[in-house]
This record gives C-alpha cells, sequence and structure tokens, in this order.
C-alpha cells in the first residue's frame, strides 16, 4: 500500500489548497464609503427651491448650491467609486491582510 508523504502527488507535484482572497480590501470599502457619502451630499445639495404655491416663480432654483456645486459632489462620487473598484491593493497591503 503506497502512502503519500510530504504532500506530494504519484506525480510529483505538491499538493496545495487554493487561497481565498475577497476582491476588495478595506481600503477599498473605505473608499466606496467616501463616495456615497458624496454622492448623497450632491443630492441633498439639490433638494429645495420649489415654491408653496404653484403661481409663484423663485428664482432660487437657479442659485449656484444647485447648479455647480451638487453636480460637482455627484460626479466627484462616482469617479471615487470608480477609484475604488479599480484600485488593486498594494503587495504591502495584501501580504498584511491574509
Amino acid at each position: 500500500m503506497a502512502t503519500k508523504k510530504n504532500n506530494i502527488s504519484p506525480k510529483g507535484f505538491k499538493e496545495s489548497k487554493p487561497e481565498f482572497q475577497f476582491a476588495f480590501t478595506k481600503e477599498n470599502y473605505m473608499w466606496m464609503i467616501i463616495g456615497v457619502v458624496l454622492i448623497i451630499l450632491g443630492y441633498v445639495l439639490l433638494v429645495g427651491g420649489g415654491s408653496n404655491n404653484p403661481d409663484e416663480f423663485n428664482m432660487a432654483l437657479f442659485n449656484a448650491r444647485r447648479l455647480v456645486f451638487a453636480p460637482i459632489f455627484i460626479v466627484g462620487g462616482l469617479v471615487v467609486e470608480v477609484f475604488a473598484i479599480m484600485k488593486k491593493p498594494s503587495k504591502k497591503q495584501a501580504e498584511t491582510e491574509q
């Protein structure tokens, strides 16, 4: 009866268990949360500017907060989300999280 020694298969290759690694690291999730917060902040900046009376027009609808700052925050948040998804962990960081 043949026995295996040192986890070597009959073909001479070492048997190894596959390592399980997550696709994202803690840093990726941190960047994702920052991106979501920026997007939510942009949408909060868009809120308001309406009028209680439909016959009145409120010029606050066209202020800089809604036309400039809110879209910048929303697009910035989307850019941060893409960065968070595409970022690869550094070798040093990948070794410490194993």
